[in-house]
């Protein structure tokens, strides 16, 4: 299954639309420049293209195995695995103290695209190796940094997070796996913990597992869990792996999508052997959790957006080179037209290119907010910190929700093909169906973004980002191109405002707001795509003005401006660039006050069903 990737687009928000040099003239990361990311950037492409990319479809049909007790991956994954190892491409954004290439979110987010693009499942492995080995980087002693992160930083180890429980679901408050103190200062893990990604497999020696556990007397619900560093195997003083630390994995679960990624049922101390190390302070241990939680939120917010990329690319190509029927424009007693001829078709493929690109550009934007905290202090670095907040659970929910959309209009395109396995649209569907459910379903989310985001620093954020959309709404709105889209805008900001004000002020608002949930992040990522995407057609108009005068075109004179559009892939570019924008802005917007009429009627028929 060959990989078609969006590199293009990918490029144009990273180095055209963003402000990188603020953050490359940062102390950190002035010794990189934009020539080097470019570089990176190809790099990472080729590998994501080459063997992550070679084994996906193997990894989807065999899938991982159960034998004998032990966990066996697919042929090709151990070759793919140590590609990525070997070239840093597990940590590209951390610390090069540890190991990493020390490069900003902001051009992380094309890499980690790239590799959940090409195998989703080799993608989570890495995701959550980072993930791990930056708790212990954050939180662990300095003996816990040299046994561990540059282990895992540098893919000779993986890593893994293991939170949930039978019985307990999201609600970690009910977790009851035991840790115990020890004369030495370690503690004995016993328990048992389900739904674990990557929780034992055959490609490293070693699996290092972020587990919470309650210690005696620790209170009861979330504030009385802990945090523990617990390895698969035992590492001696001079970082040589020791025995079996009593933690076993009693199977794996058959699942939908992601086959090649094994979702473990581990247990931990069935011996009474499983030693563990503390993370930061006791009974802190979700506080500390949070930060490879919120993390991985966002990085599966990529998820969504890479699998709706690699399904757009793989049936705007059949589109390129399917027969069937006649569109408008065929003459009498023409042979068949391609089906991208057909109008339908052309507009799900445009619907289906606007909302990705709209995903990219919030996981991006969203990066270089993160980029931005980490350059900036005092009130600007809350300014930012408070954006990325607000950010991580919308790129969560809204970008694996309509991330499975667009999978599902591109399986339509390929017709009855699309339904079986000769073609990729199918096994894209499937991979991410997962990312709505995993690292808190897309209803938690909801409720994080109106019962916390919507609260942090006064509010300020959710106000910040309303105010930036309805000015670019208003700075639009006599652009001769765009104006009518930024109407569209500007009515979008207008309704979700009048939601957000009018609901708190309610005699019932909590309940408003607990069963709207879901429907006001969808409105909020609805509003903050058409933002970002007004923004960026409006930076692409610029640069189709300045193509065109390069080129000694004259941009009233529209056959000439088809005749460049045709023959440069930029002019192409920044012209798709344009309608995606206007397409997302009539289609998509329009949804933001179709579900304010519900909200701002206030019914609430669902808690009056008779289930």
């Amino acid at each position: 299954m060959k990989y078609l990737d969006d590199d293009r687009d990918i490029r144009f928000n990273l180095f055209e639309w963003l402000d990188l040099d603020t953050v490359l003239n940062a102390p950190r990361f002035q010794e990189i420049d934009r020539e080097q990311l470019g570089m990176v950037l190809e790099e990472a492409l080729k590998v994501a293209q080459g063997s992550v990319s070679a084994c996906n479809e193997e990894g989807d049909r065999v899938g991982a195995r159960f034998e004998n007790g032990e966990v066996k991956l697919p042929a090709g994954f151990a070759g793919a695995y140590r590609d990525l190892a070997s070239g840093g491409w597990i940590s590209p954004t951390m610390d090069p103290a540890f190991g990493g290439m020390g490069l900003p979110e902001s051009v992380g987010t094309g890499i980690s695209e790239f590799l959940m693009g090409a195998n989703t499942a080799m993608g989570l492995q890495i995701l959550l190796t980072r993930g791990a080995a930056h708790l212990i980087e954050t939180f662990g002693s300095e003996d816990l940094k040299a046994s561990f992160c540059e282990r895992m930083y540098s893919g000779e180890w993986t890593g893994t997070m293991c939170l949930t429980e039978a019985g307990a679901g999201s609600d970690l408050g009910a977790l009851t796996t035991k840790a115990l103190r020890q004369e030495d200062g370690s503690y004995l893990v016993s328990g048992e913990k389900i739904f674990i990604t990557s929780g034992d497999h055959d490609l490293t020696p070693n699996v290092i597992h972020a587990v919470l556990a309650r210690t005696p007397g620790a209170p009861a619900g979330p504030k009385g869990l802990s945090l523990f560093v617990v390895p698969k195997v035992r590492v001696n003083p001079d970082g040589s792996l020791g025995g079996p630390n009593d933690v076993a994995c009693a199977g794996i679960e058959h699942k939908l999508g992601i086959h090649g990624s094994p979702t473990c049922s581990l247990v931990f101390g069935a011996n009474g052997g499983s030693q563990g190390f503390l993370l930061g302070r006791e009974e802190q241990g979700l506080a500390h959790m949070f930060q490879m939680m919120n993390a991985a939120r966002w990085e599966v917010g990529v998820q969504g957006l890479s699998n709706a990329s690699a399904a757009h690319q793989a049936a705007l190509a059949y589109a390129r080179e399917r027969l069937q029927g006649r569109g408008p424009g065929a003459g009498k007693g023409a042979g068949q037209s391609l089906i991208l001829e057909h109008p339908d078709v052309r507009r799900s493929l445009l619907l289906q290119s606007a909302y990705v690109q709209a995903m990219r550009a919030l996981v991006s934007y969203t990066a270089w907010c993160m980029d931005m905290a980490q350059v900036t202090e005092g009130v600007e670095h809350d300014r930012w910190q408070g954006l990325v907040e607000l950010f991580t659970p919308i790129s969560k929910a809204w970008c694996s929700d309509w991330g499975f959309r667009v999978t599902e209009w591109a399986l339509q395109v390929f017709g009855g093909y699309g339904y079986t396995m000769d073609y990729p649209a199918e096994q894209y569907l499937r991979d991410c169906k997962i990312a709505s459910i995993y690292e808190g379903t897309n209803g938690i989310q909801a409720l994080d973004l109106v019962g916390r985001k919507f609260r942090m620093q006064d509010g300020r954020p959710v106000k910040d980002l309303l105010r930036l959309a309805g000015d670019t709404a208003q700075s639009l709105g006599v652009d001769p191109v765009l104006g009518a889209s930024a109407r569209q805008l500007a009515e979008a900001v207008k309704v979700l405002g009048a939601v957000l004000t009018e609901l708190p002020a309610r005699g019932n608002a909590t309940l408003l707001m607990l069963l709207n949930a879901v429907p006001i992040l969808d409105m909020l990522g609805h509003v903050v795509g058409g933002h970002l995407l007004l923004q960026q057609a409006q930076l692409a108009q610029q640069k189709a003005l300045a193509l065109m005068a390069e080129r000694g075109v004259d941009p009233n004179n529209p056959g000439a401006v088809r005749v460049l559009q045709s023959s440069s892939r930029d002019a192409a570019f920044y012209q798709n660039k344009v309608q995606a924008a206007i397409h997302f802005a009539h289609r998509g917007l329009p949804l933001v006050a179709a579900q304010a009429v519900a909200l701002l009627s206030g019914e609430t028929a669902p808690m009056d069903a008779v289930f």
